[in-house]
């Protein structure tokens, strides 16, 4: 097994009230030597009102759709998650508790952090297959650009700098998390990726799921979102979609 040089935090955003997932979470983490520590997610089910970043009139017209509780709790949680990183100043992996490790994964991850000047960010878990380009090869697998939405946020890798520009551009939530963070035109920032991904999830009914898929945005609100989102471009110092 490759040994890693740098410091590394693990954490693992779940429920307090998810014990079950927790039990999973402890039992998996088992096959891996790192150190890491639970997260306790914002039960976004328990909030009394949205947060001061969601407008839900603004996220209604410029996104055709609002968010529901859990998919805000979610948001905040990782966001939870980029605080921790930029306060211990140290690479930091982020989980939801629905992961299952590959058994190339922490050679994966000790391979990454002997190579930090490789990356910034880096997906271990996709929900969408892409075509990607190989860029260096890793302990059984390669780092690559996707060359699409992979989508998911199960599990990935980010450094302290990349975490406070997705916590600056987060002051607005008006998207799923996930969304968020395949959104360049948003944040500017260029991710990598493993593959094969060292991650999978496990398909385990999520206890904050309160999501059914969406229909696409079409007809008349669809017009007037892409009137909204115009106009927000045009008056808007940090428009939610820009160009």
């Amino acid at each position: 097994m490759t040994t890693a040089k740098s410091p590394l935090q693990v954490l693992v955003i779940s429920l307090r009230r998810s014990v079950d997932r927790r039990e999973k979470v402890e039992q998996e983490l088992k096959k891996v030597s790192m150190s890491w520590s639970f997260l306790d997610a914002v039960d976004g089910s328990a909030l009394a009102r949205p947060p001061a970043e969601y407008q839900p009139l603004k996220v209604q017209l410029l996104q055709g759709y609002p968010l529901t509780p859990n998919e805000i709790g979610c948001y905040l949680s990782h966001k939870e998650a980029w605080k921790s990183c930029v306060a211990q100043n140290i690479p930091t992996l982020v989980f939801e508790d629905d992961f299952v490790l590959s058994p190339e994964f922490e050679n994966v991850i000790n391979s990454l952090l002997n190579d930090e000047d490789a990356w910034n960010f880096v997906r271990l878990q996709g929900l969408y297959e892409v075509p990607y380009q190989e860029l260096t090869p890793l302990a059984g697998a390669h780092l690559v650009k996707n060359l699409g939405d992979a989508v998911g946020a199960t599990a990935y890798l980010l450094k302290p700098q990349v975490a406070q520009v997705l916590i600056d551009e987060s002051r607005d939530i008006y998207e799923p998390v996930d969304h968020f963070l395949e959104h360049r035109s948003k944040h500017g920032l260029e991710f990598l990726a493993v593959r094969p991904y060292p991650v999978d999830i496990s398909r385990v009914k999520s206890t904050i799921d309160d999501r059914s898929e969406r229909a696409p945005v079409k007809g008349l609100r669809k017009r007037v979102r892409s009137l909204a989102r115009a106009v927000d471009r045009l008056c808007a110092a940090k428009p939610w979609f820009p160009k």
